[in-house]
């Protein structure tokens, strides 16, 4: 029976099957209508199946949203830890989902996307009205609505274009699919909130936030969150004044519908409606410190390490994120910002201007905005930059407008120069020609804890302080003496001052040094005094090869071995000068000079640092009882210690005596050298302390005569003069301290002999000093045959008044007590 049954169905089916196909043959032939349907609905699959072929096959990878980094901007750290500035080309600040405001998102999902926790990616409702706009304003100009979701615009903003297509949009819906499948809804919301472009460069709530309202998130009022929240849809309209009203009407349209979703008290709506838009004029995310010239050299620093852009790595400048800590020093940065420009307006005097600082083309358009986009400032005392527009008249870069008295003739529409106000008008100020470097640098780690590379890096970005190089002058003649203490001479060494002459090859033939006062010198007295045909005969004595090695040894440059480059023809930095006088006042151990203390990745990591010393037990989880582990000594010994040490002593003397008499009355045991080139082009001065350095050079960046009054002793050594004093209360007037190896004898100053029966003294002129030699290489005790027949004279005339009074004493005998004895008279025989 059921085998019947089952014959029974299999053939009804059978029979049912042929008979519906037999009707569909029929109706295919009959009816044209149901041909079309099929051909049509034929093709439209092939259609659809072509189109998923080709716009699906090349969407990126929604799973590369799991490790996706937001670009966010290097964050610049001074020596306290205090933010000084960043490298930045938007704003950007990255948040967790729990740093956002509960309010805050929910006015997003008002004005964005109400569905956001319940669709899958796509808003079936929102894209159906979407694709009704777009037939609407098809051929016209505008542009339709987006009925994007949320998930949608990640997907547009961080993997596709934005590009205005049908093609675009299919990927945004199909790759919206795929990160609702890939990421949480948390997750997908975060990363919304910190990419959105919002306006004003800002992308993501909290940059926006600060660019608008120049606060936090969490500290924004719900009318602020509101205009926040619509501002997706046009940025760069609801952010303009003259779009007030609009930006209103859309802000309290969110409100609404916060309200309606339950997601505001209708009180508190009421409220923020009742506000004002409320909008800054736009603060910076991060407020640079006035010290352009150093955060510049850390940037070109950085970029040389770690590359521009998230292509050349993940800790990249303008992506990665960096948290750069520096040895930047605010204080004494502006101490020598400010010491630099009283040096070049002193310089300057009363000569008139110098010229504009920049030009612009009239025909590209309004002067203000080039003036603004140029970003061209000033920061000294209530100076400004503007633009001559002519007739009198200056614009400002904010557009506002002004009138210039007393502007130069030479003055042509377009120039760019520094104004003062005057009256009621502004008058041009004057910007020395002349300009220069500075550098502050600690000797003990080579850490430069300031730096000024001109007037104003908003104006000029060249650096001089790094950049520049010049000729230093007598400022290397501490190297040759020290070469020269290196080979046998002592600081008591005597050295002809009458001339020199040196073959130096076909091409230079005989080179000849004259000048100074003739006759012989010690050693100090010839680098006190800086005389040049002292370097000279030193620099021959040592070898000028040797000269040479000790120049690349302490870092200031590789020159050839002629005797000019003894007297400071070869061109170097002020960086590289201050910081081989840092080896001299570190006992010779040189320090790379360094802008950098170490470099952390977005999550806190070191991945850089400048100090690179293992401590070898210094993370052991339990102290064993063994002394405190310590890393080693920083840097590398580039000299002898003993010999740094003579010539930083012998220095002390170029302020106390020599051509830096400025600086004396400090109170500091400051040493230093002066410079002057040939010219004078360039007049420098470097000098400090053990503690503390500092470097400083003034010149014109065309080389050119600076008048023969220009010395380093007068124009250069005042600007360190002005640096200490204004941050006296800083430097350590401890005296410094010798290496192991040092003797200190007693000499005479000016002939170097030894001396034993006077103390030495520490007036400016003492006669007897103490001075520093080697071991067995100090005066020795037997006498010079000078002073023997100077004492053998005295010995002598002592005898003859002996005599004279025995003979006086033989005629009054009878009335006179016999005198007493020559040798008791004179207290023994010596």
């Amino acid at each position: 029976m059921t085998e019947l049954s089952v014959e029974h169905i299999r053939y009804r089916i059978q029979r049912g099957s042929q008979d519906a196909f037999a009707e569909f043959k029929q109706t295919w032939r009959d009816n044209w209508a149901v041909r079309w349907i099929v051909y049509g609905t034929i093709a439209f699959l092939a259609l659809v199946g072509i189109a998923w072929f080709l716009i699906g096959r090349d969407l990126p990878d929604a799973s590369a949203l799991q490790d996706y980094e937001t670009p966010l901007p290097t964050v610049v750290r001074g020596a306290d830890g205090e933010i000084v500035g960043s490298y930045a080309r938007d704003r950007r600040v990255q948040l967790d989902y729990v740093d956002f405001p509960r309010p805050l998102v929910n006015a997003f999902l008002a004005a964005e996307d109400e569905t956001f926790w319940r669709h899958n990616g796509v808003d079936i409702t929102g894209t159906l009205n979407a694709v009704l706009d777009y037939a609407r304003k098809a051929g016209t100009d505008e542009r339709a609505v987006g009925g994007s979701t949320i998930t949608q615009q990640v997907a547009k903003n961080v993997l596709l274009s934005d590009e205005y297509s049908i093609t675009r949009k299919l990927k945004e819906m199909l790759v919206a699919r795929r990160i609702e499948q890939t990421l949480t809804k948390q997750e997908i919301i975060t990363l919304y909130l910190n990419e959105i472009p919002l306006g004003r460069r800002s992308f993501g709530v909290q940059a926006a936030a600060r660019a608008y309202f120049d606060k936090d998130v969490g500290d924004l009022d719900l009318h602020e969150m509101a205009f926040l929240s619509i501002l997706p849809k046009a940025p760069e309209r609801y952010g303009r004044s003259k779009y007030e009203e609009l930006a209103i009407t859309r802000r309290n349209y969110v409100l609404d519908k916060m309200a309606e979703n339950g997601w505001a008290s209708e009180a508190d709506v009421a409220a923020a409606k009742a506000k004002p838009l409320g909008l800054t004029s736009g603060a910076a995310s991060i407020r640079n410190a006035d010290a352009g010239y150093f955060i510049e050299e850390v940037r070109r620093q950085l970029l040389d390490r770690f590359g521009e852009t998230a292509d050349d790595g993940p800790n990249s400048v303008y992506a990665g994120g960096l948290w750069v800590r520096t040895s930047l020093d605010m204080e004494y940065q502006k101490a020598a910002r400010d010491a630099l420009r009283k040096g070049m307006l002193r310089y300057h005097g009363g000569r008139g201007w110098s010229g504009p600082v920049a030009t612009l083309d009239p025909s590209k358009g309004d002067l203000g905005s080039q003036l603004a986009s140029a970003n061209i400032g000033i920061n000294y005392k209530d100076w400004r930059v503007a633009a001559f527009t002519g007739s009198g008249q200056i614009v400002f870069s904010n557009g506002e407008t002004a009138t210039l008295g007393g502007a130069p003739g030479s003055l042509k529409e377009g120039d760019v120069l520094a104004v003062r106000p005057s009256g009621n008008g502004w008058r041009v100020a004057v910007i020395p020609d002349a300009s220069g470097g500075i550098v502050v640098e600690d000797p003990q780690t080579g850490r430069i804890m300031a730096m000024q590379g001109g007037w104003d890096s908003r104006l000029e970005s060249f650096n001089r302080a790094t950049q520049a190089n010049r000729q230093p002058g007598s400022t290397v003649k501490p190297f040759v003496y020290a070469t020269g203490l290196d080979h046998g001479m002592t600081p008591a060494t005597q050295v002809d001052n009458s001339s020199f002459c040196a073959y130096q090859g076909a091409q230079l033939g005989q080179k000849c040094v004259r000048g100074g006062r003739a006759g012989t010198y010690t050693l100090r007295y010839g680098l006190e005094q800086s005389q040049n045909v002292m370097t000279a005969n030193i620099a021959n004595e040592a070898g000028m090869p040797n000269v040479i090695k000790t120049y690349e040894r302490v870092g200031i440059g590789s020159y050839k071995p002629y005797i000019a480059f003894a007297l400071g023809a070869g061109e170097t930095t002020v960086e590289k000068m201050t910081n081989a006088f840092s080896t001299l006042a570190n006992h010779g151990r040189l320090n790379d000079p360094t802008v950098i203390d170490y470099v952390q990745d977005r999550r806190g990591k070191v991945i850089w640092r400048a100090d690179k010393r293992e401590c070898e037990g210094c993370n052991m989880p339990e102290w064993d009882g063994s002394a405190m582990p310590r890393p080693g000594p920083m840097g590398r010994q580039a000299m002898d210690a003993r010999t740094a040490f003579q010539i930083t002593h012998i220095l002390e003397g170029v302020i106390t005596r020599g051509t830096a008499k400025v600086l004396r009355g400090t109170g500091l045991p400051l040493f230093g050298k002066t410079g002057t080139t040939t010219g004078p082009k360039d007049v420098w001065f470097i000098g400090g302390t053990q503690q503390l350095m500092v470097g400083t050079y003034l010149g014109f960046d065309r080389p050119r005569n600076m008048g023969g009054y220009a010395q380093g002793g007068t124009i250069a050594a005042p600007i360190v003069k002005d640096f200490i004093e204004e941050t006296r209360e800083r430097w350590s007037a401890n005296p410094p301290v010798a290496p192991a190896g040092v003797r200190m004898v007693r000499v005479d100053r000016r002939t170097g002999g030894r001396v034993f029966d006077a103390p030495a003294s520490t007036e400016d002129n003492a006669a007897v000093i103490w001075e520093a030699f080697k071991p067995d290489t100090e005066p020795p005790r037997s006498t010079r045959a000078s002073e023997i027949a100077a004492q053998r004279q005295e010995f002598l005339d002592l005898i003859r008044r002996a005599r004279r009074a025995k003979n006086e004493a033989a005629l009054a005998a009878e009335r006179e007590e016999p005198p007493e004895s020559f040798v008791e008279e004179q207290g023994g025989i010596y």
